[in-house]
């Protein structure tokens, strides 16, 4: 699928500049300088689009994740101004599928994704405005978390948790909200209640995500909970590395330890986890199960554990071979 296709030049691309950032030689340039915004927006904003506008089943929501992919790659040529405004376009629209999924299945779980849909414009709006990157980056960690939890809820409706349970999560999901807002006034405040929130979601999700049953099993469901729950583990991790470095002050290798395993960890565990579930139904191809699964997982932990150990023991050349 062609849409799908420019997400992926976005990753690819996207993972270039992250090396580039690291000292590898790496082209194009520009994929270093727009990494983030490449990885988050081009990459994933393309992908949860996409998969949004399948869900809603109007053509109008594929501009979503046309705008995400070509946006990406007016980064790529250096015209930031174009490709902020065609990522918030993205954003935009893509608020709106999830608004109008809301309107048509009134719960939880797409409340969630609306919030979650609306912290990824409000993080490309403040980028656009030419506020720093390290200013959007909790909007963005928001757009992630919110919307993973959300997909979280949304498949364990055959387990769904009980109402204290469901209340905790609202009270979790405000708070993240609140640290996410307040961090536009008191940065460091702010992102440190964001980091407690976040480390939060990540005990919620754990205890309460059916993964924690399924990893019992065997095959398929083993794999999918094994991803889930080393992918809140690394949630987690990226929480406490927040607190450590007193918030997230845009350069440094606990700022690089903290995104990279909320991003990297969290969010790509994520993506192993639901690859089997989710490609199939946008693709419409079936992605059969093998044992070999669990060979691109483990490189990633495998890889941001090294990454870890450079950014703590402050070696480069650590973190240059986790990359």
């Amino acid at each position: 699928m062609p849409l799908l296709a420019l997400g992926f030049v976005a990753l690819v691309l996207g993972m270039a500049g992250g090396l580039a950032r690291l000292g590898l030689p790496m082209e194009p340039q520009a994929a270093a300088a727009y990494h983030g915004a490449l990885m988050v927006g081009g990459f994933f904003g393309t992908v949860i689009a996409l998969e949004r506008a399948v869900a809603l089943g109007a053509l109008w929501a594929y501009a979503a994740p046309l705008a995400a992919g070509v946006g990406a790659l007016f980064l790529l040529v250096g015209r930031q101004a174009a490709g902020a405004g065609l990522l918030l376009l993205a954003s935009v629209l893509l608020a709106a599928a999830t608004l109008a999924v809301l309107a048509r299945q009134r719960a939880l779980f797409t409340v969630t994704l609306s919030l979650g849909a609306l912290a990824w414009a409000a993080g490309n709006v403040l980028w656009l405005l030419g506020a720093p990157i390290a200013t959007a980056v909790p909007w963005w960690i928001g757009f992630f978390v919110l919307t993973i939890a959300a997909e979280r809820l949304e498949l364990n409706r055959l387990l769904p948790p009980k109402p204290r349970a469901k209340a905790l999560f609202v009270a979790i999901a405000a708070l993240l909200l609140l640290g996410i807002g307040a961090s536009l006034a008191w940065p460091q405040a702010g992102v440190l209640v964001l980091a407690a929130a976040l480390a939060a979601m990540a005990v919620w999700l754990a205890i309460n995500d059916i993964a924690r049953r399924t990893v019992k099993g065997r095959g398929l469901p083993r794999y999918v909970a094994v991803s889930l729950l080393s992918g809140y583990a690394w949630l987690l991790a990226g929480a406490l590395a927040i607190a450590a470095a007193g918030g997230l002050a845009g350069a440094g290798p606990l700022y690089d330890a903290a995104l990279h395993a909320i991003l990297l960890g969290f969010v790509f565990s994520m993506v192993f986890g639901h690859a089997p579930i989710i490609f199939p139904a946008v693709l419409r191809i079936s992605i059969p199960y093998t044992a070999w699964l669990y060979a691109p997982l483990a490189l990633l932990h495998v890889t941001l554990a090294l990454r870890w150990a450079g950014d703590f023991g402050a070696s480069p050349a650590l973190a240059q071979a986790g990359a």
